[in-house]
This record gives C-alpha cells, sequence and structure tokens, in this order.
C-alpha cells in the first residue's frame, strides 16, 4: 500500500514562489508516519515548501487539516479526488468541524488519532473503511513513537519538535485547545522523552517542546527538569504565567537549559482577562512581577497578545507595545482575536449576531489579519491595522536595537547570536502575510465533494 501524507500551508498569492526555508517541522505528519505498519510505503510532501506531485501513484492522501490550512487542504483533496484517489482527513479542524470536513475526504479521523489511525488503516486495506473514526483524548502516549525519517532531503530549522505532553485544563474561552482536548492533560513518561531527546540531539541546535502548557501538572514536569538537567541541551517551550510565580521551578528550568518560553499574555486588562478565563494571570503581582521573575532567572519572552476583545480600544496596543519593549521580550506577536469553530468565543459571537464571515476560513473574500466579527469599541479594519502598526514598531529597528542589547538577551550567546536575524525575519514577514488569501489564489480548479458527503 503506498500512503501520501500532506501537509498544507496556509495560503498563497498568484505568482507567489514556494517557500524554502525559515519552517519548522511538521510533528503531526511524523506522528502518523510513526503510527503507521512498516509495510506500508510513506511519501510526505510539505506544501509550505514544495510542490506536491499529484500524479505520483498513491492509494490513499491523509492531510492534517488546521482551520487556517482547511481552504488549502480541500484543494489539494480535490485535486487527488479528480485522479480518483481517496483522502482521509483529521486534526483539529477536522475534530471541531467534522461535517465540514467530510464533504471534501471520504474518511475523517477526528480526536487523537493514535488508535483510531490503526484502527482505521486495518479497515480501508480490507475494504471496510467507515466515514468517520473517532479517537478518544486525554489517554495514555506511553510509547507514541514519531518517525522523523519522512523530513529527510527537506531544509527546516535546526529546532527539534519535541511532544511531552498534550492539552491543557484551562478553559480559556477563544482557545481551540480546550475544545479539542475536552480541558484534559496528559504526560508521556519521562524515560521516553529523555530517550528521544537524546536520539535528536545530534541533528538539533535547540529543542522545542509543543506542550500546549508545559506546566499545567507542574509535579510531573519538575521531575522531566530533573531529568533534562543530565542532557545539557537547549529548550524552549510554551507556558501559563502562572509558573512563573514560582521561583523553585524557574531556577529548574534554568539548570536544565531553558533559553525562553512562549506566554499567551493576550490582553493587560484585567477585566478582559477575567472575561477569557483568565484570571489566573492576575495573581502574586500579576505580569509586571512574573516578568522581575523571569528575567532574574535568564528566561527569555515570546509574548503575544490578542485584540478585539469588548474593552479593547487604541489604547489598548499602546499598552502592550509599551509592555513588550519595556519587558525586552525576545519576540512578540500582536494578532486580533479570532473566533475559530467550536470554541466558546465562537458561539458567543454567533449568539449576540456579531459575525460577519461565519465561515471565514472558507470564505474568499477573507485575507488574513481580517477580522471577521464586529468588535464593541473599534471596527474590525481598525482591529487591523493597529495589529499591524503594533508589530512594525516592535520590530523596528530602535526596537531591535533596544530589546537586542539587553541584559537578558544578551546573557546567552546562543540566543544574543540568533536575536537580530530572527527578529529580522519576524520584520520581513510582516508585509509579507498581510492580506495573505486561505488557499493558493491561483488554483482555478472546482472543490470536489465526497462520495456520501
Amino acid at each position: 500500500m503506498r500512503l501520501t501524507i500532506v501537509h498544507p500551508c496556509i495560503g498563497r498569492r498568484v505568482g507567489q514562489r514556494y517557500i524554502r526555508s525559515w519552517q519548522m517541522e511538521p510533528l503531526p505528519a511524523a506522528r502518523l508516519a510513526g503510527l503507521t505498519p512498516p509495510d506500508v510505503s510513506i511519501s510526505f510532501h510539505d506544501d509550505r515548501m514544495e510542490r506536491i506531485p499529484f500524479d505520483a501513484p498513491c492509494d490513499l492522501v491523509a492531510i492534517s487539516v488546521e482551520t487556517y490550512t482547511a481552504k488549502r487542504a480541500y484543494q489539494i483533496a480535490s485535486e487527488y479526488r479528480k485522479r480518483g484517489v481517496p483522502v482521509v482527513m483529521g486534526g483539529f479542524h477536522a475534530t471541531l468541524c467534522p461535517r465540514e470536513t467530510a464533504r471534501y475526504a471520504e474518511h475523517v479521523v477526528t480526536g487523537d488519532a493514535d488508535e483510531a489511525w490503526p484502527e482505521f488503516l486495518d479497515d480501508f486495506r480490507a475494504g471496510r473503511a467507515r466515514k468517520f473514526y473517532h479517537g478518544a483524548v486525554g489517554k495514555s502516549l506511553s510509547h507514541a513513537r514519531y518517525d522523523r525519517s519522512i523530513y529527510a532531503g527537506k531544509r527546516y530549522l535546526p529546532i527539534a519538535l519535541v511532544e511531552t505532553a498534550r492539552g491543557c485544563n484551562r478553559k480559556c474561552d477563544f482557545c481551540a485547545i480546550q475544545s479539542f482536548f475536552r480541558r484534559t492533560h496528559v504526560r508521556r513518561p519521562v524515560a521516553e522523552v529523555v530517550d528521544e531527546i537524546r536520539q535528536q540531539a545530534r541533528r538539533a541546535r535547540v529543542f522545542f517542546f509543543v506542550d500546549d502548557n508545559f506546566v499545567t501538572d507542574r509535579a510531573r514536569a519538575w521531575e522531566f527538569l530533573v531529568e533534562l538537567t543530565k542532557l545539557n541541551i537547549r529548550w524552549i517551550t510554551q507556558m501559563s504565567i502562572d509558573a512563573a510565580h514560582d521561583e523553585d521551578f524557574l531556577a529548574l528550568m534554568a539548570r536544565s537549559g531553558c533559553e525562553g518560553v512562549l506566554i499567551g499574555f493576550e490582553s493587560l486588562d484585567p477585566r478582559t482577562l477575567r472575561g477569557v478565563n483568565k484570571g489566573f494571570a492576575l495573581m502574586k503581582g500579576g505580569y509586571d512581577a512574573a516578568m522581575k521573575n523571569l528575567t532574574r532567572h535568564g528566561i527569555r519572552i515570546y509574548g503575544t497578545f490578542i485584540f478585539g476583545n469588548d474593552e479593547d480600544g487604541p489604547e489598548s496596543f499602546e499598552a502592550a507595545l509599551d509592555f513588550a519593549i519595556r519587558h525586552r521580550f525576545y519576540v512578540a506577536a500582536f494578532n486580533h482575536l479570532t473566533p475559530f469553530p467550536g470554541t466558546p468565543l465562537y458561539e458567543r459571537l454567533r449568539r449576540e449576531g456579531r459575525l460577519t464571515m461565519p465561515s471565514w476560513w472558507l470564505d474568499d473574500d477573507y485575507r488574513y489579519n481580517m477580522v471577521p466579527f464586529r468588535p464593541r469599541r473599534m471596527t474590525p479594519e481598525a482591529v487591523r491595522a493597529h495589529c499591524v502598526n503594533a508589530r512594525k514598531r516592535f520590530y523596528s529597528p530602535v526596537s531591535m536595537i533596544r530589546r537586542g542589547f539587553s541584559r537578558i538577551n544578551m546573557g546567552s550567546a546562543f540566543m544574543f547570536r540568533h536575536f537580530f536575524p530572527i527578529n529580522i525575519m519576524h520584520r520581513l514577514e510582516i508585509s509579507v502575510r498581510d492580506g495573505l488569501p486561505l488557499g493558493d489564489a491561483a488554483w482555478r480548479g472546482e472543490l470536489l465533494e465526497a462520495d456520501g458527503a
């Protein structure tokens, strides 16, 4: 049997070249390959970096779908369907919008693939595959295997992505993670993760632990950090702000090789934080106290903010920008609030009649950075413009110099060496992404629906 795995891009303008760098490895594709029996021949194509050889022989195509990549995924599926090749889709968007996804796929796998994918493959090879398969979330991750051999020949960043846990027990109303995982959180056995890190250590300059929230189970995370201190690696991860008030934990993170963390600040307004169920961010002196602790332990920050909340006005952008520069963030993101389907936020905006593009991810008029709902205090276009302006100012030469030559960002020779190249790439990407269509704008085919959709 010949299986083709495809990772779709978000979108592409007419005439735009395929990007051949500045991309991280797509870990879900390696996970799917790791779950596939060895007698199945696997081909992998990354739509962000290469043209897909649609005419190459294959028996089945598998596509993991995110909301931002849904339109392109359906275009790709239509190309294969035109050639008589069946398609199976899974991932976040397939789980949150299974009926929509089923229109463009012969088979849909919702939830975690760990148990559902082997069952589906067995049924497919026997000619009895069903339309829908569901994998339970929150189950053991013991013996998880990732086949990274599919990355061979592709020019990804020298960052090894490793999953140490899955899910998050927070209930932030805008977050698709809590909707997908139903607020469950499961950690992989420490010994298995350590073995995987050792296997990848030769090829990786830095590890990115892609956990949705590294500190959800702090006791188990502590056990893992103790083992990391023995490995002499550099690593980064994503975590919620509450852990920044545990200085013993931060000290252990630093000793184990932590170079930086991605933290979703979302807003500096206490009303907004409470409204989206992130009131825990206000504990023990709030953000300023947390920043001092992180800086004291030499941990750099990738901070993210979202705008368009009911309390947000132009002053919200200024406050966030000032905060990010004042605390010398390594990098930062200033994004609009996005109503992902299946989230409490989406349902609230739908009930209130504030969605201007209910299926924005498929709308031909939608472009990257557009705000597909009506904020309370600002127009959608004003939110978009302020987000773009905040990014330009944060990545301005003056800001980069001010942040780059700070004590925190010069504290690691490795991180300082990469500071300006990374920040310059982020600056260049602002105009590249602004107004980007979802899907390939040059595609002239027809979205073909699957039989039985």
